[in-house]
């Protein structure tokens, strides 16, 4: 009586393990965690019911027989739909953004975020008349209006000027705004938050992971790809401060 308590309370335990180890070697989610402990306990259960006799194992058998039976009645049908299915989840881990997939950048007028995938940029305004606006709500008009709040800041001023070269290339008056954002564009303190955030990467990033990060980066907004000369800095700079090459 007492070796069969015992067994029952060590059954828990060794399916938690189990799950653990399973999950730190195959990266499951949490849901695949409980699935996968409540199915080791589930297995673990019958194996014990039936070494003590208290399960037939005919009441095993059967169910795995019909089982058995059913996969190899629709094999063929099954094996026929397995691309189709393959291609419809494909399709559906694509569409679902990464949120490492962009960086981030707030100064004191504009809260910007970078696209790594496809190099487009979102901001919100923080400050001034058009406060809590998104920029790409606005047209040339109220960007330039903003842009002639956004002198007194260095960075904001440059921030949106990256903007403007970005997504609207076309726009007029262009140049007078990127006269006006190459002053005062010296190296500026950065913290390892802000260069995180920057580059996209977690708090523990790897040297890798880092390099990683900005090689990417720099293949869409170098300068000599139609990026931005403000922006390829930040991400020069945010990789110096994250590798310790300051």
């Amino acid at each position: 009586m007492i070796l069969r308590l015992i067994a029952l309370l060590i059954l828990p335990l060794a399916s938690y393990y189990l799950a653990q180890a399973l999950s730190s070697r195959f990266n499951f989610t949490g849901r695949q965690k409980i699935f996968v402990f409540v199915s080791l306990s589930a297995v673990l259960l019958t194996g014990v019911l039936i070494a003590l006799g208290r399960l037939p194992i005919q009441f095993i058998l059967a169910p795995i027989g019909v089982a058995a039976t059913f996969m190899v009645r629709f094999l063929p049908t099954l094996i026929r739909f397995l691309p189709i299915w393959q291609m419809f989840r494909n399709r559906k881990t694509q569409s679902i953004p990464n949120s490492s997939d962009s960086s981030k950048l707030r100064t004191r007028f504009l809260a910007m975020e970078l696209n790594h995938q496809t190099g487009d940029m979102v901001g919100e305004v923080l400050n001034g008349r058009f406060i809590g606006r998104k920029l790409e709500d606005l047209d040339a008009a109220q960007v330039a209006q903003l842009f002639s709040e956004c002198i007194e800041d260095a960075d904001s001023r440059q921030v949106l000027q990256a903007y403007i070269e970005r997504m609207h290339p076309d726009w007029e008056g262009n140049d007078l705004s990127r006269e006006g954002a190459q002053r005062d564009e010296g190296a500026v303190e950065m913290s390892r938050a802000v260069a995180l955030e920057i580059l996209g990467l977690p708090g523990d990033a790897t040297y890798d992971e880092i390099v990683s990060a900005h090689r990417s980066l720099m293949r869409k907004m170098h300068p000599d790809k139609g990026g931005s000369d403000y922006l390829a800095k930040k991400i020069n700079r945010a990789k110096e401060v994250l590798s310790g090459e300051e």
